[in-house]
């Protein structure tokens, strides 16, 4: 998979996948980030890509030293089935 990236500009962390971009829209609240949505192109449904992108996410959020408020269902059913990023959420 593809490496994902802070775009703080547009407030979202990206994935480019074979041109395609993913991406998590967040909100800063002070050291929270707060998660509305998140983007998987259709053609890339189904290859795992929203799951690595949040996990992604989550990996840059930890080394930032901040905590996430996930309002996106799929964002917060990736957190419930990986526990060990459960002490990231505010």
């Amino acid at each position: 998979m593809s490496r994902v990236v802070d775009n703080p500009a547009r407030n979202r962390f990206e994935m480019d996948v074979d041109g395609s971009i993913a991406f998590v829209d967040y909100r800063a609240m002070g050291d929270v980030l707060v998660v509305p949505h998140t983007e998987v192109p259709r053609a890339l449904e189904g290859r795992g890509v929203g799951t690595e992108l949040v996990l992604g996410s989550l990996d840059l959020i930890r080394a930032s030293g901040r905590k996430v408020r996930p309002l996106c269902g799929f964002y917060a059913n990736v957190i419930r089935r990986h526990p060990e990023y459960r002490d990231l959420l505010a």
